[in-house]
């Protein structure tokens, strides 16, 4: 298990059980009692845990990964979904993505569409962003006209909120709103761990013709804070083949669902 994994499979234990001892990681992890110090003391250092005499303790951030930890996990889910949506761009639409690691996914596969048909170098694709992480990578691509929000950057997700975001939501009209979330409830809707972006989300799902939710299925079975809108306004969900038929019949009958088989996309 490489390093990225581990602290974030550390964070995962510590968020689920409240506390851990230095005993509890070294057989979770497989590692020494120095590694796991180690580990300890640097997401300490990083204010996602708490350490404590013999282990660590969850704190208010704890629940919240950052993106480049949880950029690793369910890689091929991600890959697959995100294959999924740049199959749908055409030249000449307005499409919006928020942050998080499938829209990462999602961005670097519609960067590398853009590029491959010369459609969209006579009539680009126009993205709007809150992620400044997906801003640095879509302004070098030619097929793309890139539109970033205003507000203050968050560390753990890369996502400018704010008010100062208001002035251009209320100015614009957006095809298509690609979102992901960090939990999905079939009855409930969408929701992230921050009201910050909840609040920016749900702007720009009210922007938007159509909000279509990219989500892979490990989002069904954990919770969020902070909610963002139903599933029925939601057009479609894209989500990978690992949700259950409990989960995917109540999805939809509220909303269009597209299963992405990631072993197909990455065979």
């Amino acid at each position: 298990m490489n390093r990225q994994l581990r602290l974030t499979r550390l964070l995962e234990l510590v968020t689920a059980q409240g506390f851990v001892t230095i005993d509890d990681l070294v057989d979770s992890l497989e590692v020494s009692a120095a590694t796991a110090r180690r580990d300890v003391e640097y997401l300490a250092n990083q204010q996602l845990l708490t350490r404590t005499r013999g282990g660590a303790m969850a704190n208010a951030t704890s629940g919240e990964i950052p993106l480049g930890m949880k950029a690793t996990k369910r890689s091929r889910e991600k890959k697959a979904i995100a294959a999924a949506v740049a199959a749908q761009v055409k030249p000449g639409q307005v499409i919006a993505l928020n942050g998080g690691t499938t829209a990462t996914a999602c961005a670097y596969e519609i960067g590398i569409a853009t590029a491959a048909e010369e459609a969209f170098t006579r009539t680009p694709l126009t993205v709007v962003t809150n992620a400044v992480n997906i801003a640095n990578d879509l302004v070098v691509r030619p097929g793309v006209r890139l539109v970033v929000i205003g507000g203050v950057a968050r560390a753990q997700s890369y996502e400018l909120i704010g008010p100062l975001a208001e002035p251009m939501l209320r100015n614009i009209d957006i095809d298509t709103f690609y979102i992901g979330a960090d939990a999905v409830d079939p009855q409930r809707g969408l929701y992230t761990h921050n009201d910050g972006e909840a609040a920016i989300n749900s702007r720009l799902v009210q922007a938007a013709r159509h909000t279509v939710a990219i989500t892979d299925s490990s989002k069904f079975t954990t919770s969020a804070f902070a909610h963002i809108c139903n599933i029925s306004h939601l057009a479609a969900l894209i989500t990978d083949n690992g949700i259950s038929d409990e989960q995917l019949a109540a999805l939809q009958e509220r909303t269009e669902v597209l299963l992405v088989d990631p072993a197909a996309n990455n065979s």
